[in-house]
């Protein structure tokens, strides 16, 4: 059974890299769903859909006077754009995999 209600629905979501290093940054478009996008973006919930991609700790950064947050993400990259043997080095397609998270 499908969530009813995932982050693309109610943010978006841009990913770039630093190094090893996922970037995610999530503006929440109705001031309203913050809170609610705040527990869905848990460190332990974000963990838990990247599983073993992660080689460390999530650092979550809340900003509230823009209704978004930023989280890092190291390890997700696979060694990054110069080393990593992944097509994606820059993260940036993983942006549709955070949006697909649930918020219920």
């Amino acid at each position: 059974m499908s969530p009813s209600r995932i982050l693309d629905d109610v943010a978006d979501v841009r990913t770039g890299d630093k190094g090893d290093t996922l970037v995610v940054a999530v503006v929440v478009r109705d001031p309203g769903d913050y809170e609610t996008v705040l527990r869905a973006l848990s460190p332990g919930r974000v963990a838990t859909h990247f599983g073993e991609l992660l080689t460390g700790e999530i650092s979550r950064t809340e900003l509230p006077q823009l209704e978004a947050v930023v989280l890092l993400l190291p390890g997700v990259l696979g060694g990054g754009v110069t080393g990593a043997p992944v097509l994606d080095g820059h993260g940036k397609t993983l942006s549709s995999y955070v949006a697909m998270l649930a918020l219920d």
